[in-house]
């Protein structure tokens, strides 16, 4: 072969290989630009509301037309090559797999709703390209607020914790819908509830149609905490104390929101200032302020506990169904609260089972499942609820006739916390102890949907986190009514029993 010919392969062979490297590049480019487009997207995307629920929001249904694909919000931006195509691929991948392997019925799709969930595949810097103004003259003072905290420390803090909504509408509305404020209701309730006796009874709430039952709940002796052997225990259940406590009228089920909502017609502090303090009253008492998004979640209100109020706003909802039923009601002190929740029982749970049967430790029990069947007839919990609270009557009642003692929502009681409480008490027999007299925190009892067995023993203790829970409230100061960010803690009332009180009746 001689040279020219050897030459000459050699440039056929160059501009072979160019021409391979071009058609190449072309058709990668081309594929990364289709895969990238929504439709196909929607190709495989198995969330079968996705597209329908997308055209319905802020980021496609805009006044100026402009809409927001999917990849400018759940990849990282195109001029960040390396790091969009690893994550395009992981999420094609991903969401193929889902396609080939599962069935739409069988995914949690409420869970993949949660702000928690939303951050691992909604990317900021997507967000902040096309929001390069965080200080348009449109924006509100509470808006301006939030964004220079953001500004501060973008490490703690993320656009989706406010604006979860922007991308998919959930068909949710900020506040309580006007429907729900102005219905009319079906019977009002004009005389006070008459109590004869110590026994159940069903509070009428006068200038409502709600009522809710009370159960009456005996006095009696208990061992308050866990044993040093009980699994899973924590530091702060113990020492184990004999505790006894009075006689009082426990509510059947959790505050509903028709209950709630009946409190925030009356009082509701439309356009009042926020930093109301505890004893300012104003026409009887004052009640919240409008809550900032949808306070249920979108998850529906009537019978379903309330969620996301504060200790403060749920003692306030005391204090008004107290002046409202001419009653003594108020949160359960937590030696009350585990009385309660008890039932005349002093094992882990009140209902028989140890939480290594029900909790999934191991491989094993992690590949196959713990067998949960006795667990769920009493418990709302992470696995058999859809990742949101539930009617109360999907579980049964514990032997003094509450629901929801455990699960559903953890519940707020009136102690401040303090993790070595038990151990401060005095010796013997403690009568109606109610805790530390003063503290920063609250105490929360009973555990909700979100927990697993392990943390939904009646002696598992918790409390209020109050700066994390109003991490995402935009209001400076943050505000005294709701909690922005935690959906499952609700609470239950009591009303105090005074044999006295019923001295004259018998007579």
């Amino acid at each position: 072969m001689t040279d020219k010919t050897i030459k000459r392969t050699h440039y056929l062979l160059f501009i072979t290989g160019g021409l391979s490297i071009i058609l190449f590049l072309l058709i990668f480019n081309k594929t990364v630009e289709y895969t990238s487009s929504n439709e196909s997207c929607a190709s495989c995307h198995v969330h079968p509301h996705s597209e329908a629920s997308w055209r319905l929001s802020v980021h496609h249904n805009t006044p100026s037309g402009i809409s927001v694909k999917c990849v400018d919000c759940h990849l990282p931006p195109e001029d960040q090559t390396a790091y969009f195509l690893t994550r395009k691929a992981y999420h094609g991948f991903h969401d193929l797999y889902a396609y080939v392997t599962m069935e739409p019925d069988e995914i949690d799709w409420a869970a993949k709703r949660s702000t928690e969930a939303a951050q691992r595949f909604v990317y900021e810097d997507g967000c902040i390209k096309c929001h390069t103004n965080m200080f348009p003259s449109t924006l509100s003072a509470k808006g301006s607020e939030q964004h220079i905290k953001y500004i501060r420390d973008p490490e703690g803090n993320s656009c989706i914790q406010c604006h979860h909504e922007v991308g998919h509408w959930r068909g949710e509305k900020g506040g309580f819908a006007e429907e729900e404020m102005d219905a009319q209701p079906k019977e009002i309730f004009t005389d006070l509830t008459e109590v004869n006796s110590f026994e159940d009874f069903e509070e009428k709430i006068p200038g409502t149609d709600v009522s809710f039952k009370m159960i009456a709940i005996p006095g009696g002796e208990f061992k308050m905490g866990s044993p040093a052997d009980e699994p899973y225990r924590r530091s702060n259940e113990g020492p184990v104390r004999e505790v006894k406590v009075d006689s009082f009228w426990m509510a059947e089920i959790e505050v509903s929101w028709d209950e709630y909502l009946a409190f925030f017609t009356a009082t509701g502090s439309q356009g009042r200032k926020e930093a109301v303090t505890t004893n300012e009253e104003t026409d009887g008492i004052t009640g919240a302020t409008p809550p900032w998004g949808a306070p249920d979640q979108g998850w529906g209100k009537g019978s379903r506990p309330a969620i996301t109020m504060s200790h403060h706003a749920a003692e306030t909802y005391c204090r008004w169904i107290s002046q409202v039923t001419c009653r003594k009601y108020r949160l359960p002190t937590e030696a009350e609260w585990e009385y309660a929740a008890r039932g005349a029982t002093q094992g882990p749970y009140f209902f028989e089972g140890s939480p290594k049967d029900y909790e999934a430790d191991g491989f094993l029990r992690k590949l196959l499942g713990a067998n949960t069947q006795v667990f769920d007839k009493y418990v709302i919990h992470h696995d058999n609820s859809p990742n949101k609270t539930e009617e109360p009557d999907a579980v049964e009642a514990n032997p003094f006739g509450l629901k929801n003692m455990l699960g559903n929502v953890a519940e707020f009681c009136a102690d401040y916390y303090d993790p070595t409480v038990y151990g401060k008490y005095p010796k013997g027999t403690i009568m109606n102890p109610r805790g530390p007299r003063s503290g920063m925190e609250h105490v929360v009892r009973g555990g909700s949907f979100r927990n697993s067995p392990k943390d939904l023993r009646v002696a598992r203790r918790d409390f209020t986190r109050t700066t994390d829970w109003l991490t995402t409230d935009p209001q400076i100061p943050k505000s005294i009514w709701w909690y922005s960010d935690v959906k499952s803690v609700g609470f239950r009332v009591i009303c105090e029993y005074d044999p006295e009180d019923f001295q004259d009746k018998k007579k």
